[in-house]
């Protein structure tokens, strides 16, 4: 595990936690799991075994079976405030007939709406759309700003809902393989930038990746579910130099 000062709070915390969908048959159990401001985690294992379940469940949107989850500061089934965590599924859940621009500005909105006094609404601020715009540059789609959803493809589309969490400026960002469909290269960009955001805003990532070699290369730790538990350990130090 990286260096963490003893007097820093985990963004991610688990105590014998069991996850799954059936009581009697758990597929993950988990004794205890911290993750700490700056820190990219990345849980790795065979198909089945419970990587995207875990992950659903540490985002709230599946209850453990047992066991205690505290995700910045909120013990679910408590949610974080709106905003604080930054969620990429493996369907993305974009909005196939809008833009790029408006697809990544949900996700700026999440964090930066500014409230009205006394009328009790929020309204996207001009921060907001400024974050959104560094987004979608930092994702190479500067040129898909105005373009549907629908006409990209795969891979642009997954930088989408990269640059959409980015742009909310999460405390803690969640991505179940959100690297797949893209080639070496893209892979390297989009590395970098979530990279750069996280070890720069003391955030953290937990990452969903079938690609262990990939894994190893991006992670501070790495998650191995095998056989119903989750091992973690550290990984050989990061193949990709980034440069804040």
């Amino acid at each position: 595990m990286t260096n963490i000062p003893k007097n820093i709070e985990p963004i991610i915390r688990l105590n014998d936690v069991s996850i799954g969908y059936k009581h009697d048959k758990p597929l993950v159990q988990i004794p205890n799991l911290e993750i700490f401001p700056g820190e990219i985690v990345a849980i790795a294992g065979p198909s089945g075994v419970g990587k995207s379940t875990l992950l659903k469940t540490i985002a709230g949107l599946i209850s453990p079976i047992s066991g205690s989850i505290e995700v910045c500061g909120k013990t679910i089934p408590d949610s974080p405030k709106r905003g604080k965590l930054g969620y990429v599924p493996q369907s993305l859940g974009l909005v196939r007939h809008a833009s790029v621009l408006h697809n990544v500005m949900l996700g700026a909105n999440a964090g930066h709406n500014t409230p009205i006094p006394f009328i009790g609404v929020c309204l996207p601020s001009s921060f907001a759309k400024k974050k959104a715009i560094q987004a979608i540059n930092s994702m190479g789609l500067e040129d898909k700003i105005s373009e549907p959803i629908r006409r990209l493809s795969g891979g642009q589309q997954r930088r989408v809902a990269t640059a959409r969490t980015l742009a909310q400026c999460p405390e803690l960002i969640m991505a179940d393989e959100f690297l797949s469909e893209l080639d070496e290269k893209t892979v390297g960009m989009v590395l970098k930038e979530v990279t750069k955001y996280v070890k720069s805003s003391n955030s953290a990532l937990l990452v969903v990746e079938h690609d262990i070699t990939r894994a190893k290369m991006m992670a501070d730790r790495l998650l191995v579910i095998d056989d119903g538990r989750a091992n973690p350990f550290i990984t050989e130090p990061t193949a990709m130099e980034v440069k804040l």
